[in-house]
């Protein structure tokens, strides 16, 4: 089975609060991305959204500017179902995010627990390549990724896990540290996920 094929089964046979990533309010990721004073039209792109409520606050909080991309369609379909109308005000795109060609740049790029799940140096360094061209000169990346005591198995899939100085030296070439968090997410099922969050500046080059 491949990745596209994983992860329509796992959106078209469970509902989202069956899913160990659910938030009904992704509080850290809303913090971090008020944090960094970005403007309420600048444009947000959320890398493996699905169908995360994060989209949802965003648009609440009064952001104008907003693209969701993910992998399966299916997690799509169903984040535009939830947002009925309001979903035409979203900018929705069906890719692998290793393969994404971006058609615009974005002033802040956000990705909760999508990057941990590129395992090999190729994939990391396409991501990272496809980041850096797609984020604006003054823009900023905040990623969320399984720390060092995190699990090393999601959804069946292998990831690789992160600390502060792994995450910050990885892509120090291309952006500048701000701020890391650790935090304890907690699963519907009343389990503990440890996340690292990193926020980082664009590095003109």
């Amino acid at each position: 089975m491949g990745l596209y094929e994983h992860w329509e089964s796992i959106y078209k046979t469970k509902p989202d609060t069956d899913y160990s990533w659910f938030q009904a309010t992704p509080k850290l990721s809303l913090a971090i991305i008020q944090g960094l004073a970005i403007k309420k039209d600048a444009s947000i792109i959320d890398v493996g959204g699905g169908d995360s409520h994060f989209v949802d606050c965003l648009l609440d909080l009064g952001y104008t500017n907003i693209t969701v991309l993910d992998i399966s369609a299916s997690a799509i379909n169903r984040a535009k179902s939830r947002l009925g109308l309001k979903a035409g005000l979203i900018n929705w795109v069906v890719s692998d995010i290793t393969a994404y060609i971006p058609d615009r740049q974005f002033d802040c790029w956000h990705d909760r627990a999508t990057f941990h799940f590129l395992t090999t140096t190729e994939q990391i360094n396409k991501y990272l390549a496809i980041a850096n061209r797609a984020i604006t000169n003054s823009g900023n990346i905040v990623i969320g990724t399984f720390s060092e005591n995190g699990p090393s198995v999601c959804s069946g899939l292998s990831i690789k896990q992160y600390s502060e100085s792994t995450l910050t030296s990885l892509i120090k070439k291309w952006f500048q540290k701000i701020k890391c968090i650790y935090s304890d997410h907690v699963t519907p099922f009343n389990t503990i996920q440890h996340f690292l969050f990193c926020s980082f500046k664009k590095t003109p080059l």
